[in-house]
């Protein structure tokens, strides 16, 4: 459409932009962590290895309920990785962190860090911790009690800093030290409601990294681990009396972002199954696989680790076989090739859905996990697709092969972790849509509140803040105002 000279088109053309930048800036329901994407908007052609290297590197008061809003989208051919932005210190700085179901503390990048990434392609600046300027900020010593318990170093004495170092399966890592200070979460305050909440956290601050970790384009400020260790911020949230150890995602895999929050979830409702006893992840035992409706001859239990911070579906090397024999019944002249030397990938023009089979793994108490072809197959061009499932190689300290499940089975579902009583569930779902949440009072004296929160799909784009907005405000103004002289 033309825009004409006298400026009213164009006018309504800047407010409605206006109004888009205003909505994308908005906190979000009761806890929320923003989720975005983390390989969103990177060309299909180029993010096979990439999804590979990311999953090796990271093989009588009122209970708070708590949003976050999450950032990206759940298409395999983005690598379905989800992150969220925090605010960490006095003042509070933004910082983007990735949500990782399957690690057990939240590091973020510090300032003069060696070997940490400086920038970006996903549109958003990365921040560099520094405990001296936040006056609520302090370095954890060894002698205190989080230190003791969490890295019980033989060499760590009084006085100390309390180190920390991850390792990943690629030979990268990350080494630093922890710190503590207030962190700020979105609560949950009534339905589509949050208000500002402080919690005192303690998480790494990341000196040193080697590897991929630096390396990569798709960088964010760190990692948020939800896993069940005492050193995780749902542990210490939960430790402190603020929150009950139950939280759950919902990963939007067709429109993006979706639902990650903190608290019992009451709609809708999830068929649960155990977690199995003292083991390091959320790990289930998978009873059984069907391709198609048809069982494969698998292993009778085997161990399936359920991880949102995997991008693919690991796959113990017999059941691998299987299944992928099992896939290609009902195409048998499909001419299958490797690319990037580990994705097998073939040429394909007609519907996904239609000619491929669901594969359905069975758990426990009648629970099923349903994953789609356009769930397990993704596009890298037109007509060549790619298969997201993998021969794992994992296994147990014992010598029991793995299967790890990740977003690619995981999307579309709303996926419940009930810490306190040891169980995990899930059911499919709408993600773009909501969910009812749970307020209580923790002595149970008063009447619980049931509150409602929205999914958030959050652009990739750098969010605006309110002074470069109302800047940017005073600029249009301007320009209107010589248009129409």
């Amino acid at each position: 459409m033309e825009i004409s000279r006298n400026g009213c088109p164009l006018f309504l053309l800047l407010i409605l932009m206006v109004i888009v930048v205003v909505v994308v800036d908005v906190k979000g329901e009761n806890l929320v962590f923003n989720v975005k994407h983390k390989y969103g908007g990177v060309p299909k052609g180029s993010i096979l290895n990439d999804l590979k290297e990311h999953d090796r590197h990271r093989h009588g008061r009122m209970l708070t309920v708590i949003d976050f809003k999450l950032y990206g989208n759940g298409l395999p051919t983005d690598a379905a990785l989800y992150y969220t932005r925090i605010s960490i210190g006095t003042p509070p700085k933004d910082y983007h962190v990735q949500v990782d179901t399957g690690s057990d503390i939240l590091w973020v990048n510090c300032a003069g860090c060696e070997g940490c990434p400086t920038k970006s392609d996903l549109g958003i600046d990365l921040m560099s911790y520094d405990s001296k300027a936040s006056t609520t900020g302090k370095t954890v010593k060894c002698d205190e009690e989080f230190c003791m318990l969490n890295t019980p170093y033989s060499d760590c004495k009084a006085g100390m800093p309390c180190d920390y170092q991850v390792s990943y399966g690629d030979g990268s890592n990350t080494a630093g030290f922890f710190v503590k200070d207030d962190i700020q979460f979105d609560q949950v305050s009534g339905d589509l409601k949050t208000t500002s909440m402080n919690g005192s956290i303690a998480f790494g601050c990341s000196s040193k990294q080697n590897g991929d970790l630096g390396a990569s384009t798709q960088a964010v400020d760190g990692i948020l681990g939800f896993g069940q260790a005492s050193s995780s911020v749902i542990s210490q949230l939960a430790a402190a009396g603020k929150v009950k150890k139950i939280f759950a995602h919902c990963l939007d895999g067709k429109n993006g972002g979706g639902i990650f929050t903190i608290g019992p979830v009451v709609h809708p409702k999830v068929i649960s199954t155990p977690l199995v006893p003292d083991a390091p992840h959320y790990n289930v035992l998978m009873k059984g696989i069907e391709v198609g409706g048809q069982a494969l001859d698998v292993p009778g239990s085997t161990m399936t680790i359920i991880d949102s911070g995997t991008t693919l579906a690991y796959l113990p090397n017999k059941v691998y076989n299987s299944l992928i024999d099992k896939l290609m019944e009902r195409q048998p002249q499909l001419n299958i090739g490797l690319v990037e030397g580990t994705f097998h990938c073939f040429d394909y023009s007609g519907k996904i859905d239609d000619g491929f089979p669901v594969v359905t793994f069975r758990f426990a108490d009648s629970l099923s996990l349903t994953v789609y072809p356009h769930d397990y197959l993704f596009q890298i061009k037109e007509t060549k697709w790619c298969i997201g499932w993998q021969d794992s190689g994992m296994q147990t300290k014992d010598g029991k092969e793995i299967t790890l499940l990740g977003d690619l089975a995981l999307s579309n579902k709303l996926v419940v972790y009930d810490v306190e009583n040891q169980t995990i569930g899930w059911t499919e779902y709408d993600c773009s849509s909501s969910i009812e949440l749970k307020y209580e009072e923790s002595s149970g004296s008063l009447p619980t509140q049931t509150y409602t929160v929205a999914s958030h799909s959050i652009s990739s784009a750098p969010i605006v803040d309110s002074t470069k907005f109302f800047t940017l405000f005073l600029i249009i103004i301007s320009i209107l105002f010589n248009l129409l002289k």
